[in-house]
Order: structure tokens, then C-alpha cells, then sequence
């Protein structure tokens, strides 16, 4: 049912919902809450903490009448107390929120206590009467958008329940009797209105296994569809040419990745495999050794980054690999206009250019490929399910190569990836030189520029990466600022450089440039360099505010240098010294190894700072964790196995509740037909 027939909702909320992704009643039931103010437990006013959000009980003893402050913005102030302290409650621009509140009744309010101890104040509190909680103590708090509260929300899910629409439910019996699974309409009732903390507990083991079923159940389905059809399969093939051609020995993890490469290649479904490896463990070389292969039995390949500059970089390192075989390599990206694009598009579409390097532009309806047998996607965090799909579907489903540089545990990445097999470079090539770490505070900043302009002076080139474009919070300054009243003050008499993610791709790939060809000396940036393109001669990275970023973002970082000649350096500053940040820092400081640090970070932050926001490539999850839920993941992984092993389409009628969940959980990226 369409959410805005919802009673209280109508036209105008509908369109603030649909920046919830709430559409119908049934995405608004999917819309779980985010925590919730358990207002069972009211702190004494004496003994509420400061700065901390708490719930306190209070009789309302007066109300004061609006009060205009400058800027047009209105107060009201409402004295309460209980038998320890007194409480001022102060609403900005709310009247209508004192207005509910009765002289001599009592309520409890949700906030922060601020003031001082002879003074205690409360702002904009939430509010509930005594005599509600005792019914439902546990008031859910759900993501938010503009012109939409949580009671709102509240509100809406209780006219969706109360109007007994149907919650149908998918799991089959027996798997809800193994598991000790409630019903799916007792989980739904009670993760929006829990009466205890039991019910949440019980709703959510629920709903979390239901959901990771789901993913699991999705990436089968996904990969039984491509394995019934024939891709390109491809003649044997010797790499030794292609090794011989290096200048370098390749590692025995490359061989070992390129092996497992053409052993897929020899079979008659097409590949789907994952090829993780840490920064500098030469992914690009493995793909390039598939590209050999594929071109020997006569089909193309094509690679997709996810940035112009790394698409370029890309198509720079190919040249120099394969154009001694003979081997053309187009490049297809948003900047390439005119006659070139032209040039471009008819190599390809002839089969003239073997191996095609672009960005997202290769998935546009113009591009066809005269005979498309290997697809790669590099930066596999980047891309969802959906685009690997786009990217297969340019040909009679090609064998398909997705790269990541984020190092994700093994069992973990093949529980996340379950419709990809798993090749891991676990080797550096030798000759690498580990980059030396240190964590400083911000007191060290003056030695820290006389560190710069020494490697400055000695002919090297330098990176300072700041987390934010504009400044939003008190404590962090933004990189424009900071390029202005500090790089450029520091750095006085050397070229410092400026990019940022709002400049224009244009603007930013001239940048990168100028920095490759050393016009520039100093590149003061964001994260946006952390894809970028290789300057072997910048050897040290400066990455200030370093405790905003998850350590494995921190390593991905710091892989911007090291990849020229001598030693390289890279130094985490924070002016937020707490124990925390000191041990994860130092934990960086210890190590170079990409797997030590994701498994740390996943440990110590959870998967929602390791993987950012839709870091993974995956379906968005509502309730599930894939770090914290790992048990849940296994018998999830388990029983999704069983379940398409008896049934491989999940066509069978008592399946059908399980194939449409896992529909709907991928009706974003792919449809599985």
C-alpha cells in the first residue's frame, strides 16, 4: 500500500518520507528504530550527569510567557523541580511545546542537563506525560529527515499496525522453530513499541537473521543465474610471455591470482571472482596478465574505475604492459569530447582497441563492444551489485573481475561477497620500502613543517590531507582555511597546491598533474587523493585531524606514498590526544600490514566506520551488522546454502515468502529474475 493513503500522512508528508526511502507501508514497517529513550529509569535532578543525555522527572511549577530574542528567534521559559534540585526548561522557537505542559503535573523530560549545579537547564527536552510511560517505557528513535520527527514516525507505524495492515510472513516454520524465531508480526510490533527490553532483544534476533537470509539467499540467487549461462570461455593459455616481458619478477600471489584467473576463464559459466590485496600489492598487474590471456583467444577487456584520474592511470600503466603484444588501449571517460571520443567509440565497437580503460562512461548506451569477454571493476567499495551487473550485461556475460584495496578478513569477505569467489595478494613486491609512521599532536606542528621543507628541499613532494571542504565544527579546520592561514604561511616560498571533491573533474585531474609533474610541491587536499594517481616522487603525507578517519582509511591514505625510491614518511596528527586515539594511532604506527589493520579497525570502531556508507558494494542493510551479527551471518550463510541447494530458484510455493525478500533487499541493485 502506498504510504500516503496512510491516515496523518496524505500528499505533502509522502514526499518527505521518500527522502526515507519510505514509499509504501511496508518500507515505513522496514524503517526500524535506531535506539530508544527508556524513560522506565528517571535520574534524580540532583544526580543528573552534565552533557550527557539522561531522563529526569519533574512537576511543572511555572510557565513564563514568550520572550523575542535578536534574530527574530523566540524563547519560553518553564520552571520544575523534584524533591532534590530544580529544573529550567528552556524551548527556542517550540511554543508549542510548553503550551502542552500543565502547572503542578509531572513529566518526564529527555536531554541534556547544562547550566550549573545552583541552576540547572534543559533545552528543547522531549517530553512524555508519567502516566503514558508507565505503558510504554521504551519510546523509539528512528533516522530523520527534515520536517519529520520520530513521534511522527511513532505515529504512522501505530496507525500501519492499529489498521491490521498484513505482515506476511517468510520464513518457513521449521527454520523459525530451529532458531527459536518469534513470528515476523510480533518481531515488527515489538522492535517499534517494545514493552521491555526482552522484546527488543527477541525482535531484533529475529529481524536480523530474517535480513541476513536475505543477502545471503540474494547472492546465490545471483550466482546460480550466471552460472546456468555460458560467458566466454577462452583457450588455454601460457602467461610465461607475459611474465618474461616485465621488468620485475611478479610475486608469487600474482602468479597464484592470475592462475585462479584463467582457470575460470577455461570454464563454460563466467567468472564472478573478488581480488583483494593491499595497497601497492599490484592488482592492476593480475588484471593485466587476464587481459593478455583473454586477448590470445580474441575478446576484449575492459576496465572501470571509479575516478577520471584513476581511469587515466589506469590506461598509462596497461600501455606500458601490454602495447609490447601488440595490444591497443582506448580510453573512454566523461573527459574525453569530440574526435577522440569518436575515435574511441569506433575502435572499440571494431574490435581495433583490445583493452578499454574508462569510468562510468563505459556504461552508457552508446558503448558497444565487438566482443566484450572480460570486465573488470576496480575500487570494488565503490560500485554496487547493480553497476557489476550494467557492466556484464554489455556482453554475452562476460567473466567479471571486481578489485578492492580495502583488505577485508578472508572468512569475512566470503561471507560478504557471496556471489564472488575470493582471490587475496598477501605479498608486496620486494623492494617496496615500508613507510615509517608516526602519531604527533598538534603541539608538534612547527617541527613538523621544518620535516616538510627539509624533504621539500631535498627535491621530494608532500601531501597534507584535511577531513572537511567547509568549516562546519569548532574543533576542525576545513582545507580551504587551512590552505590559506597555514600550509601557505608554513610553506612560504614553495608551490602549494589546493583540491578538493567540489572542484569540477576537470579541475581536479589538472591538479593531479600538475602535482605528477612536480609544478606543484605541496598538494593540500581531502580524501579525494586517497584514489589517485601515482606520484612516486611525493614521499610523505601529512594527515591532519587523524582520529576522524577509521584506520583502514588512514592505510589507504598513507598508500599515496612509498611507491617511488627511499624512504617515505607519513605523520597522524590529532589535537584530540585521548587514550582511544592514542592506541589506535600507535596500533598504525606498528604496522603496514592491510589485513592486521582491518581486522583492528573492525574490532575496535565496527563495521559502520570501517565500511562508511555503502562502502561495500551491498544491498544497504536496515538492522543487521555484519561484524557485530557475524554469528547470525554464519547460520544465515548455512541455511541460505541448504535452502537454493533443494531449490535453485526458489521457485517452490512455500519458498515464495524467501524469494521475495530477497527481492526486495536487492530491488536496488539487481533484479533477480
Amino acid at each position: 500500500m502506498d504510504v500516503r493513503y496512510l491516515k496523518g500522512v496524505g500528499e505533502k508528508r509522502a514526499a518527505l518520507l521518500a527522502k526515507l526511502h519510505i514509499e509504501t507501508v511496508d518500507d515505513l514497517l522496514g524503517l526500524y528504530p535506531r535506539d530508544y529513550i527508556d524513560y522506565s529509569a528517571p535520574c534524580p535532578l540532583a544526580q543528573a550527569p552534565f552533557d550527557i543525555k539522561c531522563v529526569v522527572r519533574a512537576a511543572i511549577l511555572s510557565k513564563g510567557l514568550p520572550a523575542r530574542l535578536p534574530g527574530g528567534r523566540q524563547m519560553v521559559r518553564v520552571e520544575a523541580e523534584d524533591d532534590t534540585a530544580c529544573l529550567t526548561l528552556v524551548y527556542f522557537n517550540n511554543p508549542y511545546a510548553p503550551k502542552k505542559l500543565e502547572v503542578g503535573a509531572e513529566y518526564l523530560f529527555y536531554g541534556k542537563v547544562g547550566g550549573i549545579f545552583t541552576a540547572r537547564e534543559m533545552i528543547n527536552p522531549q517530553m512524555l506525560p508519567v502516566s503514558a510511560a508507565g505503558a510504554s517505557p521504551l519510546v523509539p528513535v528512528y533516522p530523520l529527515t527534515e520536517g519529520i520527527s520520530s513521534a511522527y514516525l511513532a505515529k504512522c507505524v501505530r496507525a500501519a499496525l492499529d489498521g491490521g495492515v498484513p505482515i506476511t510472513e517468510p520464513l518457513p516454520p521449521e527454520l523459525r522453530t530451529k532458531y527459536r524465531l518469534c513470528g515476523k508480526a510480533d518481531a515488527v510490533r515489538m522492535i517499534h513499541f517494545p514493552q521491555n527490553a526482552q522484546e527488543v532483544h527477541e525482535a531484533r534476533r529475529r529481524l536480523i537473521f530474517e535480513e541476513l537470509l536475505a543477502l545471503q539467499l540474494g547472492m546465490l540467487l545471483l550466482r546460480t543465474r550466471e552460472a546456468s549461462r555460458t560467458g566466454a570461455p577462452m583457450r588455454p593459455c601460457s602467461l610465461e610471455p607475459f611474465w618474461a616481458s616485465l621488468p620485475f619478477a611478479p610475486t608469487g600471489a600474482q602468479k597464484r591470482a592470475a592462475g585462479e584467473l584463467l582457470a575460470d576463464f577455461a570454464r563454460a559459466c563466467p567468472m564472478n571472482r573478488l581480488l583483494q590485496g593491499d595497497v601497492g600489492s599490484g592488482k592492476t598487474l593480475v588484471a593485466a596478465a587476464g587481459m593478455y590471456a583473454a586477448a590470445q583467444s580474441g575478446y576484449q577487456s575492459v576496465l572501470m574505475a571509479p575516478t577520471e584520474i584513476l581511469a587515466q592511470q589506469h590506461a598509462a600503466t596497461l600501455k606500458n604492459l601490454l602495447s609490447p603484444f601488440g595490444l591497443r588501449v582506448a580510453l573512454l571517460t566523461g573527459g574525453v569530447k569530440g574526435a577522440a571520443k569518436k575515435a574511441a567509440l569506433r575502435a572499440i565497437v571494431s574490435g581495433e582497441a583490445q583493452v578499454i580503460v574508462g569510468t562510468h562512461a563505459v556504461l552508457s548506451a552508446g558503448v558497444a563492444f565487438a566482443r566484450l569477454g572480460f570486465a573488470i571493476t576496480d575500487e570494488q567499495h565503490r560500485f554496487g551489485v547493480r553497476q557489476r551487473g550494467q557492466l556484464a550485461a554489455k556482453a554475452d556475460h562476460p567473466h567479471l573481475l571486481v578489485m578492492s584495496a580495502t583488505p577485508i578478513p578472508r572468512t569475512l569477505a566470503l561471507l560478504m561477497f557471496g556471489d564472488l569467489d575470493v582471490s587475496i595478494l598477501d605479498e608486496l613486491p620486494p623492494g617496496r620500502t615500508p613507510v615509517k609512521t608516526y602519531a604527533v599532536t598538534g603541539k608538534k606542528r612547527a617541527d613538523l613543517y621544518g620535516f616538510v621543507r627539509a624533504q621539500l628541499a631535498a627535491g621530494r613532494q608532500a601531501y597534507i590531507v584535511c577531513p572537511v571542504i567547509d568549516e562546519s565544527e569548532t574543533d576542525m579546520q576545513s582545507v580551504t582555511a587551512y590552505y590559506e592561514e597555514t600550509a601557505k604561511p608554513q610553506l612560504a616560498g614553495w608551490r602549494v597546491g589546493l583540491m578538493h571533491g567540489r572542484l569540477k573533474p576537470a579541475e581536479k585531474a589538472s591538479v593531479m598533474q600538475a602535482f605528477a609533474a612536480h609544478d606543484i610541491d605541496v598538494l593540500v587536499s581531502t580524501t579525494v587523493i586517497e584514489v589517485g594517481v601515482d606520484v612516486p616522487n611525493a614521499n610523505i603525507i601529512v594527515i591532519e585531524n587523524a582520529e576522524r578517519y577509521g584506520l583502514s582509511a588512514l592505510h589507504q591514505l598513507r598508500g599515496r606514498v612509498g611507491r617511488g625510491a627511499g624512504q617515505a614518511h607519513c605523520v597522524l596528527v590529532t589535537d584530540h590526544a585521548t587514550e582511544p586515539v592514542r592506541k589506535r594511532l600507535t596500533f598504525l604506527a606498528s604496522t603496514n600490514d592491510g589485513f592486521a589493520i582491518a581486522k583492528y579497525d573492525l574490532e575496535t570502531r565496527g563495521p559502520g566506520d570501517f565500511f562508511g556508507s555503502r562502502q561495500h558494494g551491498l544491498p544497504a542493510l536496515h538492522i543487521a551488522d555484519l561484524m557485530a551479527d557475524s554469528r547470525a551471518l554464519y547460520a544465515a550463510q548455512s541455511e541460505a546454502q541448504s535452502l537454493v541447494a533443494a531449490d535453485p530458484g526458489l521457485r517452490a510455493p512455500e519458498h515464495a515468502g524467501l524469494r521475495a525478500i530477497a527481492q526486495a533487499l536487492f530491488r536496488d541493485d539487481m533484479a533477480l529474475n
